[in-house]
């Protein structure tokens, strides 16, 4: 059974950078697109970024274009999540997500989910 692990998370200012890593064990993860959502309490996950397993078209909500940069690594299994200047708003617990295309992502129709890592961004 695959798992996929998040780190990098953690507490930073406003105007900050911070880089999401997320791995894959128990298994590898082919040509699975992936994704980053994020979620606060009491509200939906969000979805924020998604990639095809080749690393081309990436796609990002309009939150996060032009500040957050999503690459993958398939002979990894691994994606990462570039976060740059960093707002208030962007806190929230960050989970990657793999799974057959990009259009399944947005349609959250996910094969793996990853645990979360907490991301909070205050001065």
């Amino acid at each position: 059974q695959v798992q996929l692990v998040e780190s990098g998370g953690g507490l930073v200012a406003p105007g900050a950078s911070l880089r999401l890593s997320c791995t894959a064990s128990g298994g590898t993860l082919g040509r699975s697109a992936m994704g980053w959502f994020r979620q606060v309490p009491g509200k939906e996950r969000e979805i924020v970024a998604a990639v095809a397993w080749h690393g081309a078209s990436p796609w990002y909500a309009d939150a996060v274009n032009g500040r957050f940069a999503i690459s993958v690594d398939s002979a990894q299994s691994a994606t990462y999540l570039q976060m740059n200047s960093l707002k208030p708003e962007d806190t929230a617990v960050y989970c990657c997500a793999a799974a057959p295309g990009i259009a399944n992502i947005q349609s959250r129709e996910i094969r793996y989910w990853g645990q979360g890592a907490q991301v909070t961004v205050s001065s």
